[in-house]
């Protein structure tokens, strides 16, 4: 558990209209507690994520915050880190779900004991859980954005083949991303043939095996486009090895994918904000517990970025520590927060 640091700063979200209600009074003198359920504490996006709420609450102050989650891909250890969280945690709880629907009925279970809980990514909220706010991008506009930079680098009348790769099918967000870019292809540039979301795999060598394979079985095609972040790493080093000719993008800015971007074996990549979207729910959701005010309810749409040669050297710089991410970050947590309605559309539009 960590005590935050208080920092005095207006609290614009509480003066939003449509934000006031009742939440749990405070008894103590001490301050509330709330926690952040990661994905998983070895991963780039989840770390990012985490970093990004802790940033968040101590932005807010008075809060204390306690951020765990499973070392892997696990949603059975994080139902279990779910239960012992909420027994600390009882100012509210922020939730990336691995799988949505496998942590419903245990959130609806902290949620029945009164204690808030938000979603933060995950690409949905699953019925039954009682979460009435959602923090994530649009994933289905962020594969077209992917598509769109895809399209602007083909002829108008291209023709040939596009692969599609999925580190981790059946995961909402990444199914949006695919979905989008299958989407906007067709749009563009219709004679196009587009192949997948094919399953490449959540483990880092067998990721690299499942690229190699399909580079080599596609050495006609125009793209190869990831929208993981394994997909990332593993499309830069699979064109490294290969002096390709295809182009290749994904969505990471782990440190590798920012370096095949720079290197020109990625010709994109899209950040989906992790450090942003978690540093917004970690404010958000400290503000809630000093204040006993209801949060939105909703679907709180976050901003992505797409990374290329132009702005690389930047987000590099912006990566290179967590006192630079915070600064970058800073202006636009201010600016998410300042209006929250702004952002806001109704939850059963996630995509």
């Amino acid at each position: 558990m960590i005590r935050v640091a208080h920092v005095v700063l207006p609290a614009v979200l509480l003066a939003v209209a449509g934000v006031g209600g009742c939440g749990p009074a405070q008894t103590s003198d001490d301050p509330p507690t709330i926690g952040f359920l990661a994905q998983n504490n070895s991963r780039d996006f989840s770390r990012e994520m985490s970093e990004g709420f802790r940033a968040g609450v101590r932005i807010a102050g008075g809060v204390n915050a306690e951020v765990t989650g499973p070392d892997t891909h696990d949603g059975l250890k994080q139902v279990e880190l779910l239960k012992g969280l909420a027994t600390r945690a009882r100012g509210g709880i922020g939730v990336s779900a691995v799988a949505p629907e496998l942590v419903a009925e245990p959130v609806a279970r902290v949620v029945e004991q009164g204690i808030p809980v938000m979603a933060v990514a995950g690409g949905q909220v699953a019925p039954g859980s009682g979460v009435k706010f959602m923090i994530e991008n649009d994933s289905f506009g962020l594969g077209a954005m992917l598509a769109d930079a895809t399209a602007d680098r083909l002829p108008p009348n291209a023709a040939g083949k596009v692969v599609i790769g999925s580190n981790s099918p059946g995961m909402p967000a990444l199914d949006q991303r695919a979905l989008g870019i299958r989407s906007r292809l067709a749009e563009r540039l219709p004679k196009l043939q587009v192949l997948g979301p094919l399953d490449t795999g959540r483990d880092l060598t067998t990721n690299l095996a499942t690229w190699r394979r399909l580079a080599d079985a596609n050495p006609d095609a125009l793209a190869l486009l990831g929208v993981g972040d394994v997909d990332a790493i593993n499309l830069a080093a699979v064109h490294a090895e290969k002096n390709a000719t295809w182009l290749a993008a994904a969505f990471s800015i782990d440190a590798k994918a920012l370096q095949g971007v720079k290197d020109g074996h990625l010709f994109a990549t899209i950040s989906a904000e992790h450090f942003l979207k978690g540093a917004v729910s970690g404010w958000m959701l400290a503000q809630h517990a000093k204040s006993g005010r209801k949060l939105p309810e909703g679907w709180f749409v976050a901003p992505g970025l797409l990374v290329r040669a132009s702005n690389v050297d930047e987000i590099i710089h912006r990566q290179s520590s967590e006192a630079t991410r915070m600064e970058a970050a800073r202006p636009r947590i201010d600016e998410l927060t300042a209006n929250p309605l702004k952002h806001l559309r109704p939850l059963d539009q996630a995509r």
